[in-house]
């Protein structure tokens, strides 16, 4: 029996960057007096608390089962009832330094291929800490011109990973959510994450299952199921409610 059910976030539980439904809050609670549930995505704390967390009914210890996840693992939080609040477990930062060639290299490479935005949603380049994000149309764009960009630049976002990574040596970077390109220390990713979940709550592999909506090879979500964790790629966050409405009735 599985002990532990991992989601990213985005497309999987909820609209990008949207709260997750009244649905899919109900079944993530009813899920809790069962199952550990981890949440981990490329965003911060504040997102998984305000589109995930905030949505929930749960009484605060059954809120201790709920493993918090941001910015790919490089950062973990659990909820402490004693305390009333949420506390992190380990974070794994990027220096002064590193952030400054990092922020400088996303804006550089985006204005040579002539895809930085003059007139963005918000941030373009966010400073989560342990990660840093360039979202393309800014961090406030609506989810509309979201999908509509990555259409319209599927193919030329790799190419833009790949020049930003040439520039950074020693760096993580990857293509992360909808519109936005991840920078972490090296070696990090959501199997990385998933892997420390797992070690420092005694779990194994097997004790996994995880969603997720980009599970093929190349997806942000597919170091997890090379990992080995048993995994079940969704095309949507209503795909993810019917499969969890399944394990609620026969849990």
């Amino acid at each position: 029996m599985k002990k532990i059910i991992g989601f990213d976030l985005d497309d999987t539980l909820a609209i990008t960057k949207s709260p997750i439904s009244d649905r899919m809050a109900g079944i993530l609670s009813r899920l809790l007096e069962k199952y550990d549930v981890c949440v981990i995505t490329g965003g911060t704390f504040q997102q998984i608390k305000k589109q995930v967390i905030d949505r929930l009914n749960v009484q605060p210890e059954l809120l201790q089962r709920f493993h918090a996840m941001p910015t790919c693992g490089t950062r973990y939080y659990r909820f402490d009832a004693a305390d009333n609040e949420w506390k992190i477990q380990y974070a794994n930062d990027l220096s002064d330094e590193q952030k400054t060639q990092i922020t400088t290299a996303l804006e550089e490479v985006a204005r040579e291929m002539g895809i930085w935005c003059d007139n963005p949603a918000g941030e373009i380049i966010e400073d989560r800490h342990s990660q840093i994000t360039m979202s393309a149309l800014g961090q406030q764009a609506s989810p509309e011109d979201k999908y509509a960009w990555a259409e319209k630049y599927k193919d030329i976002r790799p190419v833009y990973r790949d020049k930003v990574a040439e520039k950074l040596p020693g760096l993580e970077v990857r293509i992360g959510g909808t519109t936005s390109t991840d920078i972490t220390l090296p070696g990090i990713d959501k199997a990385y994450g998933i892997g420390k979940l797992l070690e420092l709550n005694g779990w194994s592999k097997e004790d996994a299952l995880f969603f997720g909506d980009k599970l093929q090879e190349g997806g942000n979500d597919f170091p997890v199921k090379q990992m080995g964790v048993d995994s079940i790629e969704v095309r949507g966050w209503e795909d993810t409610a019917y499969a969890l409405e399944g394990i609620n009735a026969v849990s």
